[in-house]
């Protein structure tokens, strides 16, 4: 039987990993899949958590490795990777807060995956440089590096120059 404070923990964790997991896949049904996975799997080897250490650390690692094993697996098929047919499919929102989310959403779509990993893991979850760069097995120099060239990449796409890209409130508005 697992430990109540750790089962808890593991509860309060579910938001985060989701919001993370929807913005790695872009899919809500294929984040929720891989949100239990990774809660399949952390359960399955809690005795290798270490107590006193990050679980959310630790819990995104599980996730954020599930979801390259999957997309290494499904690399064959064919997605609609800028989202072009299903936009199609869609109404575009008539409320402007909507139209920043998606030309965020878009902008953040075009950066490389490296970079949007530890923007959103930064920006969107709150986790420290250490942490991010923990999770994603890099040094923190790097991932301040990375975080950086996603702001200034942002900014260029949404045209911002010289203004700071606000990711996090846009994230937390929308997320």
């Amino acid at each position: 039987m697992i430990d109540p404070t750790l089962r808890d923990s593991l509860l309060a964790a579910v938001p985060s990993l989701r919001a993370f997991a929807i913005s790695l896949c872009g899919r809500v049904d294929r984040a929720d899949d891989l949100v239990q996975d990774t809660l399949v799997r952390a359960l399955t080897h809690i005795d290798r958590f270490e107590k006193g250490t990050n679980l959310n650390a630790w819990l995104f690692t599980i996730l954020r490795n599930l979801f390259l094993s999957e997309y290494r697996k499904r690399r064959r098929e064919v997605e609609d990777v800028d989202g072009s047919y299903a936009a199609s499919l869609t109404s575009i929102p008539e409320q402007g807060a909507h139209l920043d989310f998606e030309d965020m959403r878009r902008a953040l779509a075009k950066l490389p995956d490296d970079q949007r990993e530890a923007l959103i893991l930064i920006a969107a979850q709150g986790f420290s440089y250490e942490d991010a760069a923990m999770i994603c097995g890099t040094a923190v120099g790097t991932m301040k590096s990375r975080v950086n060239r996603a702001r200034r990449r942002l900014s260029e796409q949404l045209g911002l120059q010289g203004t700071a890209v606000k990711v996090e409130l846009v994230m937390a508005a929308h997320g």
